[in-house]
């Protein structure tokens, strides 16, 4: 494992290293271990993307694949990750595939596969299907009738997403003014269509006119400027970002100041302690979170645990532990109750259920969670040997040590290589943005040098 799938799906700049090949060869190890996986018969994959300019390449190919080893493929079209994790459980698919790279720049693309339960593919079956791409192992090809259909399904399976998402909330949200981000994403598609079936809640949409090369560049979840300045000055009570493919959100309140996934999580969590409806009286995040999530648990009396980075770890610990809701300070928020993976339009929707029903502000809605200052440096590096490398230096170790000394307890110090990216990342909290700028900047500088 690990030459072909990462912690989430394949990624790759496409014809450079992620090409059509490649994604035919997937999709037919995909058709044949699935059929495997189900006991025979044919397969049925649910397949989505978003609005990049190469996502219609690879999904061609992808279901040339899928089709010739005997897979029925059920055509969705431009839509969220999080509602080809639903639809494929929605429409009893035995897997779902998604083509999107998220939050990283258009000449990015991925794939991720989902299971029948509506879960990231599991290890095993991923490590089954990168086994026959990189040993070339002949996929038996299909022929005469039992060569896979494609049904387009598009408009009514996005109709029957929008339906539930409408239906996970129990208030009319009527009076609030909200603006949208897109990010010229797979959130174009539906966002305007989801918000407008609440006639009392005043949306306006920007960043939804994709062009295949514009998604995320300069808006969206990774980019909230322009966001906040519309907010400020058009008097929103909320201002809603999603990323690529809309399973992040992130939001700004009606000052333009940002709602995290962090602030997210602390005040959708408070809310069900406070009407009896957090199991576990737990919250799930990761070592990414900001300490103030952690002092607000500490302060509301709320358990908080923390897992490795990545929305998969989230839910894995929720699984285990019964936990009904975590996340992400990225915007990664997982509603249990509700779904299988992040999904940005559903938090939208439980946040502004919350904020209609509290009759607060949204700045007001999160101040118990208050944000440490904290400073992130992304350091390049060569490749996966450099970083393992530098994360081994005993050198690098010792300089973290001791700028965790120096903070003596007030801040907080984390270097950990990026697990889709060639970047060791160092993040650091302190009492005072100063601080901890200064000491990221130090070690940052430090990983140059080794590196």
């Amino acid at each position: 494992m690990g030459r072909l799938f990462g912690t989430d799906g394949i990624r790759g700049v496409v014809n450079a290293g992620l090409d059509a090949r490649l994604a035919f060869q997937v999709g037919m190890a995909a058709a044949y271990v699935m059929a495997e996986a189900k006991g025979g018969g044919q397969p049925r994959f649910t397949i989505g993307k978003d609005t990049r300019i190469s996502s219609d390449l690879l999904e061609g190919a992808l279901v040339a694949g899928l089709c010739s080893a005997g897979a029925d493929v059920l055509h969705l079209g431009v839509i969220p990750t999080p509602a080809v994790a639903w639809i494929t459980v929605d429409a009893k698919a035995d897997a779902g595939i998604v083509i999107s790279a998220s939050h990283n720049p258009f000449e990015h693309n991925g794939i991720k596969i989902f299971d029948h339960r509506g879960f990231k593919l599991s290890d095993a079956l991923e490590g089954k299907i990168e086994e026959i791409v990189l040993s070339r192992t002949a996929v038996p090809l299909k022929t005469h009738g039992e060569i896979g259909r494609v049904i387009y399904a598009d408009e009514k399976e996005a109709q029957d997403y929008i339906d539930y998402l409408v239906s996970t909330v129990d208030t009319d949200l009527s009076g609030l003014h909200i603006l949208v981000d897109c990010a010229n994403g797979a959130a174009s598609a539906i966002a305007a269509r989801l918000f407008d079936r609440f006639p009392d809640l005043h949306t306006d949409v920007i960043h939804a006119d994709p062009d295949g090369v514009n998604i995320n560049h300069g808006c969206g979840s990774t980019h909230l400027d322009s966001l906040r300045a519309m907010v400020k000055a058009g008097g929103y009570d909320l201002g809603i970002a999603f990323d690529g493919d809309a399973d992040r959100c992130l939001m700004v309140d009606e000052t333009g100041e940002e709602i995290d996934g962090d602030q997210v999580v602390a005040s959708c969590g408070l809310a069900l302690k406070q009407e009896g409806k957090l199991p576990g009286n737990a919250l799930v995040a990761t070592v990414m979170s900001n300490m103030g999530l952690r002092v607000f648990c500490r302060e509301n009396g709320i358990d908080l645990h923390c897992t490795d980075v990545g929305d998969r770890n989230v839910l894995e610990k929720m699984e285990a532990c019964g936990y009904m809701l975590g996340g992400e300070q990225s915007g990664h928020t997982i509603f249990r109750k509700y779904a299988t993976t992040g999904d940005g339009q559903l938090t939208a929707l439980q946040f502004l259920s919350l904020l209609h029903k509290s009759g607060k502000r949204a700045s007001e809605l999160v101040a118990g969670c208050r944000r440490y200052p904290q400073v992130l440096i992304n350091v390049p590096v060569a490749g996966q040997a450099q970083k393992s490398a530098i994360m081994a230096d005993p050198s690098i170790r010792d300089a973290v040590t001791a700028q965790e000394d120096a903070m003596a307890g007030t801040g907080r110090v984390l270097v950990r290589p990026s697990g889709t990216e060639s970047l060791i990342r160092v993040m650091v909290e302190a009492q005072s943005e100063g601080d901890a700028r200064n000491a990221a900047e130090a070690l940052a500088n430090i990983i140059k040098i080794y590196g």
